[in-house]
């Protein structure tokens, strides 16, 4: 509806410029929006005020002109200037009437493009080091990462899911020897666990299941693994260089095999289990990709020689390669190659991303935990290195959420192993709320998670409210069957015009903005918009269903055919709204 009124708008201007010889800018297009008070109208422009300067004519007569200029249009009951210059759209009933028609014929379709040219876009969003089970905090970029891919998928785009699977550094090997550790101990090794080790049960369950296909194979005695090691924090040492000596004295004493073995038990494992949480989640990926691939495929060496043509790559006096990083709005430059030979986290990245281009996607997505803010202007000054358009990178940044059980909040700690785990959140809750909890905010503000309100079946849970909403309408159809009775979609149709109260109105016109929503949500990267509409959705359902006015189920076939018929829109168009959450279509509460 906004396209039609702006080509009404577009041609009044035309008018204007031909008739009245006014010089409306060639380039100039009307914007039309929704009003944020319904007796104002449905749209409204401020066209007049934008084209007041550059005519120099108040507002007021600009408004008026164009409102005397537009054409006639079947939808459009009343057009009126208000204000300084706005001019405001009431639109006609039978133009509300049409939209459950559209509605019911376009079914799952309505608020989609189906566009085979559209945008080749990858979305990477999750992608936590596979170094213990997903917690809460991850499942927030899980939510907002799907339900944006869903939106550009819905849009029109070509969208490709992927995680990236950080399988190999330095916090995978502090797994390995976490695992390692744990294993000895179950075989009667007492050694004191390090403090940067990961502390988690699951480290132990991980090990269990290393002895059971090892046995003993793995095990060394006390003095040959602490033997001569650096003191830990508990002894005034320093934590980092005490582990890191552990790593070494395990990839020493295991040797080269073992060792990897080892470390494949603890990233498959893991990985294993995430990939299990997320299924459950109904969070699904194209691709799981591996960090090492990009060594083992040669992409690192190539991403840095594309650097090189471009001369942004330096050597210092210690031989360490950096990336001119700073010179492309990045605060500093980087080391790409450390003077160890080593490629460093960052080389992997400008590969990655170097990758995803040659892969054929015009658009890259990359969704971020807060904590990786640094990151946006960093792989932007990658792109621009290494030739791209930078303006088709773009980093999303998914703020904390954090977990009250009352009033206490819930430490989340990986390494210390203190965390409640996604598959715990949705244990306790259900995945249909924490779909929609994570996503009812915008990912630019922190979430708190209130787990009472997620499990209350009250309309001050929005999930709750919405889903309800949708169960309502299968119960007035259940009704239907207990009475004998049946609904006649075309003699619904038929009678569309007979749907004159107020909240049957206000239904149809919330029906009639989905896909304004599913739009403005996509290009604003905003689920939490969808989320909002449907919560204005169920409130509107739930207004119409309550109302004294309007029995659903009443004597009048054709009344009654109509009213069923808004209903199994409306059902349809909750259904389409909540999918693009992940948030099921329950049939009852």
């Amino acid at each position: 509806m906004r396209t039609h009124l702006g080509e009404l708008i577009q041609q009044a201007l035309m008018d204007l410029r031909r008739e009245r010889r006014w010089p409306v800018p060639e380039d100039f297009v009307a914007q039309v929006e929704r009003t944020r008070n319904k007796t104002h109208g449905e749209f409204c422009t401020n066209a007049a005020l934008l084209l007041s300067g550059p005519l120099g004519r108040s507002a007021q007569d600009i408004a008026q002109a164009l409102v005397d200029a537009l054409p006639e249009s079947r939808h459009v009951a009343e057009a009126n200037v208000a204000g300084p210059g706005f001019i405001n759209f009431h639109l006609s009933r039978s133009c509300l009437h049409t939209v459950v028609r559209r509605v019911l014929e376009m079914g799952d379709d309505y608020g989609r493009v189906d566009d085979e040219e559209g945008e080749k876009v990858t979305v990477e969003f999750v992608s936590a080091n596979p170094t213990g089970p997903l917690h809460v905090g991850h499942g927030r970029g899980a939510a907002f990462g799907a339900s944006l891919a869903g939106l550009l998928e819905a849009r029109g785009s070509r969208v490709h899911r992927e995680y990236y699977v950080n399988d190999n550094g330095r916090q995978m090997d502090i797994l390995a020897t976490s695992i390692w550790l744990r294993y000895l101990e179950l075989t009667g090794i007492s050694l004191p666990f390090p403090e940067n080790g990961y502390q988690g049960d699951y480290v132990y369950t991980v090990a269990r299941e290393l002895r059971q296909v090892q046995g003993d194979r793995l095990r060394r005695s006390a003095p040959e693994v602490i033997a001569d090691l650096p003191p830990d924090q508990g002894q005034g040492g320093d934590p980092e260089a005490h582990i890191d000596a552990l790593i070494a004295r395990c990839k020493a004493l295991l040797g080269e095999d073992a060792y990897g073995n080892l470390f494949d038990v603890g990233l498959n494992a893991i990985l294993g289990d995430i990939k299990d949480d997320l299924s459950e989640f109904g969070v699904h990926f194209d691709t799981w990709y591996s960090e090492r691939s990009l060594a083992t495929a040669g992409n690192i060496e190539r991403a840095i020689a594309r650097l090189r043509e471009g001369d942004h790559v330096y050597t210092s006096d210690d031989g360490a390669v950096w990336f001119r990083a700073s010179a492309l709005g990045d605060e500093k430059d980087r080391v790409i190659i450390r003077s160890n030979g080593q490629s460093t986290y960052f080389a992997s990245d400008i590969a990655y991303l170097w990758d995803k281009f040659e892969r054929g996607f015009e658009r890259a997505i990359y969704v971020f935990g807060a904590d990786h803010h640094g990151y946006v202007a960093r792989l932007h000054a990658a792109g621009r290195g290494l030739g791209l358009d930078s303006a088709r990178i773009e980093v999303l940044l998914v703020q904390f959420a954090v977990l009250y059980r009352g009033e206490t909040r819930i430490p989340m700690s990986t390494r210390a192993g203190e965390f409640v785990t996604l598959r715990q959140l949705r244990e306790e809750v259900g995945s249909d709320a924490c779909r929609y909890y994570y996503v009812m905010r915008s990912n630019d503000q922190h979430l708190d998670f209130d787990l009472e309100l997620a499990k209350a079946h009250s309309r001050e849970n929005p999930v709750y409210y919405v889903q309800y909403a949708y169960a309502r309408i299968a119960a007035v159809f259940r009704q239907l069957v207990e009475r004998h009775l049946v609904h006649n979609r075309s003699a619904g149709d038929a009678a569309r015009n007979r749907l004159v109260h107020e909240a049957e109105l206000d239904l149809m016109n919330v029906l009639m903005r989905y896909p304004e929503v599913v739009e403005h949500a996509t290009r604003s990267r905003a689920p939490h918009q969808v989320a909002n509409y449907l919560r204005d959705l169920a409130q509107s359902l739930h207004a119409y269903y309550d109302g004294s006015e309007q029995r659903i189920l009443c004597d009048d076939d054709d009344l009654r055919h109509a009213r069923l018929s808004l209903l199994l829109a409306t059902q349809q168009v909750l259904a389409n709204g909540m999918s693009l959450l992940g948030v099921s279509a329950r049939e009852s509460m």
